[in-house]
């Protein structure tokens, strides 16, 4: 009897451990998300669904994003992005863009003029290069050899926004004007990969050669497979001063949920600039590994693209100020 007591209580434990197990498995199942993308702006909603075509079936994140991005860059109606971006203050349009996967794989360009994607140089720049960055002249040759071909960006309308910003030639760029600005993408694919695309045509009117935040690793894009990805978007320069996006994912890392670790490299953007704030604009999104994420922005109007196997929304970012 003794033996047999003991034999049903070892079956016993054994099928908690195995219920336990089973449980957490489910568990585990179930607070899983992915695919998911996200992407900043209202122009992030056709972007979204745009890299849904390749998330949707399974696909690398790091496809997904370029795909995504590549939709705004050749919109000429999206007046900050590619095609039809606003040009420098001596009429040129000069595009900034970056990739970044999982495994910290990365590619840039900055200054570039006359190709329509960059951030499909980027990505040639990441896989048939030495090298993790060109700019300017530069990056055009090495386009130019990876087959890629010159096109005009300067729109009529964005010439003559130019020529009459020209008569006054006042720099003085507006938060949140019209809603759009540089899209950023990050996206966590059905595998678990981590991937992340930023491009931009920059500030309008810009000094000739300014590069802000977005094709530059750590401030406009960081990307961790360890951990999760964030994107920026706003004044440049400010991102620049915090290494924004390293900061990001760097808070993620050491416990932060998204919106924690956004809402804390916000703050470090308010303190640095609190006597000026009204003419700063930044925002975070950002994506950990589970799937979970969030988004902070300086002062109200900023929103992101939020799309997964369910839905495709437009969330608005809460605020500092």
């Amino acid at each position: 009897m003794a033996s047999n007591r003991r034999q049903f209580l070892k079956l016993s434990a054994l099928s908690v451990t195995a219920a336990g197990l089973t449980s957490g498995l489910l568990a585990q199942s179930e607070t899983k998300k992915g695919p998911i993308v996200l992407s900043t702006w209202n122009f992030g909603l056709k972007a979204n669904e745009e890299a849904w075509k390749i998330l949707g079936k399974g696909g690398f994140a790091l496809d997904a994003v370029e795909a995504g991005v590549k939709l705004v860059e050749a919109d000429p109606t999206e007046r900050s992005v590619g095609y039809g971006g606003r040009p420098d203050r001596d009429g040129i349009v000069t595009l900034d863009a970056c990739i970044m996967d999982d495994q910290l794989h990365i590619g840039s360009v900055a200054a570039l003029e006359n190709i329509m994607h960059p951030v499909s140089v980027a990505r040639a720049v990441m896989e048939k290069s030495p090298h993790v960055m060109f700019v300017g002249d530069g990056a055009l040759q090495f386009a130019l050899s990876q087959g890629f071909e010159k096109t005009n960006l300067l729109t009529p309308e964005s010439e003559a926004e130019w020529k009459e910003w020209l008569k006054k030639s006042e720099y003085k760029p507006k938060v949140n004007i019209e809603n759009h600005d540089t899209i950023g993408m990050i996206a966590l694919d059905a595998q678990g990969r981590l991937s992340g695309a930023c491009t931009t045509s920059g500030m309008a009117f810009k000094m000739h050669g300014r590069v802000g935040d977005s094709p530059i690793i750590g401030a406009g894009l960081y990307v961790d497979g360890e951990v999760g990805a964030a994107t920026a978007t706003g004044h440049g320069e400010e991102v620049i001063r915090i290494a924004g996006c390293h900061l990001v994912v760097e808070l993620m890392r050491q416990g932060r949920t998204p919106e924690e670790a956004c809402k804390e490299a916000v703050a470090r953007v308010y303190k640095r600039q609190k006597h000026r704030i009204n003419e700063i604009q930044v925002g975070f999104i950002a994506l950990n590994t589970a799937g979970e994420h969030g988004a902070f922005c300086v002062q109200p109007g900023f929103s992101y693209a939020r799309m997964d196997a369910q839905s495709n929304v437009l969330i608005n970012s809460g605020s500092q100020i």
